[in-house]
């Protein structure tokens, strides 16, 4: 199969999140990075460029000089991986899609949910593939989990707790040279929550990607712990889903001896399950009054689709292909794409999260900020127009 085109904006020289979208993009060999605007430094862009082996004429030093070249090209890309800090990625976004070009997007979608709501309209009227990087919606047992709901082995829903917690930003790391808690602690570039953006909203996708619930209700309490610092750094909220299921959450980047703790637990009248990302091959599924089973990646109990699995079970496969899972379901909604399908109405029928899970992160920050701000108030959820 000829591999699809990816463009990049951002994930220069010594950014994270960048080399981790190309190691995804290229584990099934289904797209080739040939162009990319890696840095707003134009010095880093072009060296970033030459070291990704991006020829000349598609390393460019601006987003918008990419758009427009690339939207003029015969061989132009089929989609873009946008992989700057937060405040860039609605306008980045919104020049792609007028241009008519596919978006692959890391999250959250926007910094404020004016913007979300405005790049979900634009998205749908452009009829371009937007793709949200939840990367831990697309884990294997994640999806599995997802259809033990669904299939009803858990009986009626009634309790989802979920929690994100590390521990890296414990001190000023900020003020101590690092980039990546440099951006992350400021609220221009990072948007109105700390800890609240950068990792409650993957806890809260993932609970309502695997409940299949809607978010009624919010309570929260947002705390800074860390002297000086400009954002929250831990969350505390009391969720109110639909159909009566009751939830909490926990997210922090100041608890020590936590690396990357995210963790999910949902239960209903007849069965409860429970999956820890940083052991992400077991699932395990707890029948009222019977024994508990533990579901394997790729083992006898495991039915989820094959291309969500590429190694044999006991290998372990994790973060990087969780992504790859992403990259792969694009794939093949930009070649239904090329073959002339509907691909709205595929997208929506898939399990890749699109900007409506991106308008729904930002009412979450929103409602959980202003919760927070009035005393623990519950805060309802407006709904997402699809």
């Amino acid at each position: 199969m000829k591999r699809l085109k990816l463009g990049m904006v951002g994930g220069g020289t010594g950014a994270f999140i960048g080399a981790v979208h190309r190691i995804a993009a290229r584990i099934d060999d289904r797209f080739e990075l040939v162009a990319g605007a890696l840095s707003s430094n134009p010095e880093t862009a072009k060296q970033s460029a030459k070291e990704l082996n991006i020829k000349e004429d598609r390393a460019y030093t601006s987003y918008t000089q990419m758009v427009e070249q690339e939207s003029q090209r015969e061989d132009g890309i089929n989609a873009v991986a946008i992989v700057t800090p937060n405040f860039l990625h609605y306008p980045i976004a919104k020049s792609f899609l007028a241009a008519g070009i596919n978006v692959i997007c890391d999250k959250p979608m926007t910094c404020t949910l004016e913007e979300a709501l405005s790049l979900h309209e634009i998205a749908q009227q452009s009829g371009c593939i937007f793709v949200l990087t939840h990367n831990y919606s697309a884990y294997p047992l994640v999806r599995q989990a997802k259809q033990l709901v669904t299939d009803g082995a858990l009986g009626p829903l009634r309790l989802v707790q979920v929690e994100y917690v590390q521990d890296w930003l414990s001190t000023a790391t900020e003020l101590e040279g690092n980039k990546q808690a440099e951006w992350r602690s400021d609220p221009k570039r990072n948007g109105p929550g700390g800890c609240l953006g950068d990792i409650a909203t993957h806890a809260f996708n993932l609970a309502s990607f695997i409940s299949g619930l809607k978010l009624n209700q919010v309570s929260a309490d947002l705390n800074t712990f860390v002297e000086g610092r400009k954002l929250d750094d831990n969350v505390n909220a009391m969720l109110r889903f639909e159909k009566n299921v009751k939830g909490m959450l926990w997210s922090s980047q100041v608890a020590p001896g936590n690396e990357n703790g995210l963790r999910i637990r949902i239960y209903g009248e007849k069965a409860g399950i429970e999956w820890a990302q940083e052991n992400p091959n077991q699932l395990l599924f707890s029948p009222l009054g019977g024994a508990k089973q533990i579901i394997t990646r790729a083992g006898a109990a495991y039915t989820g689709a094959p291309h969500l699995v590429r190694t044999p079970g006991g290998h372990p496969e994790g973060y990087l292909e969780g992504f790859a899972n992403i990259y792969y379901e694009a794939a093949d909604l930009i070649l239904a794409q090329l073959a002339g399908e509907n691909t709205m109405q595929l997208q929506q029928a898939s399990l890749l999260p699109g900007t409506q899970e991106g308008v729904e992160g930002l009412r979450f920050i929103e409602a959980v900020i202003t919760s927070s701000e009035q005393d623990g108030k519950w805060i309802a959820m407006e709904p997402v127009n699809e």
